[in-house]
Parts: C-alpha cells; structure tokens; sequence
C-alpha cells in the first residue's frame, strides 16, 4: 500500500473521531433506554465500532494525537447526555444520511452500506418517539406560529392606520385573548371529532360477542370480514377458522353465549386490530391539544406585543417586533425541521417567509385603510 498523503491522514484521523464520538452517542442514548430500543442503539454502537477500527488500521502507528469530532456531532453528545430525546435521534439520522463514505474511496462499500442503513434504522426508533408527541407537538407548533404570525399582522396593520400606541397594544392583547381561546376550543373539538370518528369504526364488543349464537350454515360472520376489506375466499377462510375454534361441548344443551368457559368473542377487524384509544394515542387527547394550543398561541402573540408593553411606538416598536417574531419563526421552523428530518435552516427560512409574508401585505392595507381614513 502506497504512503498516505498528509491529507489523508488528516482526513482518516477526522473520521476516526466521528466514529468514535457517534459510537458514544449511541452509548448513552442506549443507557437511557431499556427493551428493544436499547438493544438496537447498542448495535449501532458496535457498528460505529466497526468503521473505527478500519480507520485504525489504515492509520497504523500514525494515529497521533487524538482529535476532536466535528462540532455537530460533539453538539449530539452533550445534547444525549442532557435529554436523549427525539430531537438527538432526529439529529443523528441527518448525520447518519450524511455520511461522506460513498464518496470516499478509502471507505469499505460495507461501511458506506451501512451508514445508510443506519439511516433507516434511527429513522424508524425517532419515528416511535415522533409518534408519542405528535399530536401535542403538531397543537404547539400550529398554536405558536398562529400567534406569532397573526399578532403580529394584527398589531402591524392597526399601527399603520396610525392610532395611538395604547390602541394598538389594547388590540394586541384581545388579539392575543381571542385567538388563544379560539384555537384552543377548535383544537378541543378537532381531536374530539377525529376521536369520534375513529371510534365510530372501531368494531363493536356487542357483536362480537353474537358470534357464537350465529347461524354456522348462513355464515353472515364472513360478511363482516367482506365489509372490512377482505375478499371473498379470504372472508369465508377467516370465518370458518373462527367458528372452528369454538367450543361446542354445550350446545346440544343451551345456546353458548361469550364469556363461556372456552368460548370468546373473536376480534371482527381483518387484522386483527385492538381497536383501542391506544391505537390512534399519536392523535393526542383534546385536553391536551387544547391545553397546547392555548398556551403555545398566547406564547407566540405576546412577542409582537412585547415592544408596545414597555412604552414604545412608531417605527422602534415595529422594528423590534418584527425583529424578535422573525427570531421566534426561524426557531420554529428549524424545531419542526430537526423533527420531521428535513433540512432545519430551510424549514426555518420557509417559515419566516410567511410569516413576514402576511404581516406585510396586512400592513400594507392597515396603510392604505388609514390613508383613506385621512
């Protein structure tokens, strides 16, 4: 093997401080963890391990001194040390999906392979944690950006009209009052709704329980499964393994009846689905949701607000409070990219454009509904 350049050593050893610093990430997002997820981030860490000692091979007694990951990732580290939530497993699939060894012709095809499975792998642990949340999450980051963007479009188009700054910061705060309210009753009966609706198709416990009094001739058990998506072989099939599995000692003598001794009322879904709340828990409770969107919408209002409760007006009080929502919005956006595993600095510039996108075009008319009033 030929002599390796001094940028590849600089670049192997870099690598070699990654792996090491990832491995450890994975180490303590395991310790935090019990069952399965943390079987798996053990395994990734092993793999981490892997790619470790193929650096350390090709560096030989050239290793030096030991470097410092890349700032992300050393970021990564102390945030798993800290929380080990979603967002460092949200964090570490970006990294993951980043990997420069494909492109890297001192990188083993098998290593590149794998990070990219590891990818998937993070991908599918953050997307356990996602679902838990979601449903608060999706209540706050709506209720947050509603007020910021709707306060802020509210108190920049009355002060354009040219009213003094007490009747702005007066509209500012029914603004922030009344939307608070309002989203957080829409969220309550929003989830409500979805709830009821889910529930509606869940299958009844009743019927069930009529199973084994049907007619096992007439068969209509199989028209159930049909009604639920299954073909009709496939109804016919399941239904006859249904009535198969029932007891029928007893019923020269009474009708059976569920709750029998060897006799259940089988689950009427195709899949064999609990139909549960704990099957939709990813929608949230309404309390929950509306609590969510009542203190996340007064939270972002309350920041366009801010410059008009301590006194200021005209151009400063604007400029502060467009200043500081445009804070507001890029952190947003940028926790909904780390989230979602889409690109942060985008998500946060998306979400900025429309938030100064509506303000403006409101303070433009809040100009010209004043212009008119002259």
């Amino acid at each position: 093997m030929a002599e390796p350049t001094p940028a590849q050593l600089r670049r192997w050893r870099q690598y070699l401080a990654d792996e090491r610093a990832e491995a450890a990430v994975y180490r303590e997002l395991a310790h935090r963890r019990t069952g399965t997820e943390r079987e798996i981030l053990e395994a990734l860490a092993e793999a981490e391990g892997r790619h470790e000692s193929h650096w350390l091979r090709l560096l030989g007694d050239q290793v030096g001194e030991p470097r410092r990951a890349d700032a992300r990732t050393r970021m990564l580290a102390v945030l798993a040390r800290r929380f080990g939530s979603v967002f460092v497993l949200a964090l570490m699939q970006r990294a993951e999906a980043r990997s420069p060894y494909e492109d890297d012709a001192d990188a083993t095809d098998a290593m590149a392979a794998d990070e990219r499975i590891h990818g998937e792998v993070v991908r599918g642990l953050a997307a356990r944690g996602r679902s838990r949340l979601s449903g608060t999450f999706r209540a706050a980051v709506f209720g947050a950006n509603d007020g910021l963007v709707s306060n802020l479009a509210l108190v920049l188009g009355i002060g354009a009209t040219g009213v003094p700054s007490t009747v702005v910061l007066a509209t500012g705060v029914a603004g922030l009052l009344a939307g608070a309210l309002s989203m957080g009753a829409g969220e309550f009966v929003s989830v409500r709704s979805q709830r009821e609706l889910l529930a509606a198709s869940t299958p009844d416990l009743d019927a069930a329980r009529a199973v084994p009094r049907l007619d096992v001739d007439a068969n209509e058990l199989a028209l159930v499964y049909r009604a639920r998506g299954l073909s009709e072989e496939e109804a016919e099939a399941r239904a006859r393994d249904v009535f198969g599995g029932l007891t029928t000692a007893t019923s020269a003598i009474r009708i059976p009846r569920a709750g029998d001794a060897g006799i259940t009322a089988p689950d009427l879904g195709p899949a064999g689905t609990a139909g549960t709340d704990d099957d939709h828990e990813e929608i949230g409770t309404a309390w929950q949701a509306a609590l969510s969107s009542f203190c996340f919408f007064a939270s972002g209002a309350v920041i366009p607000v801010l410059p008009y409760l301590f006194g200021l007006s005209g151009w400063p009080a604007v400029a502060i409070a467009a200043g500081l929502v445009g804070l507001a919005l890029l952190a947003t956006g940028a926790i909904v990219g780390l989230l979602s595993g889409g690109p942060p600095l985008r998500r946060a510039l998306r979400q900025l454009a429309i938030g100064y996108g509506a303000a403006a075009v409101t303070y433009l008319l809040g100009l010209l509904f004043g212009a008119t009033l002259g």
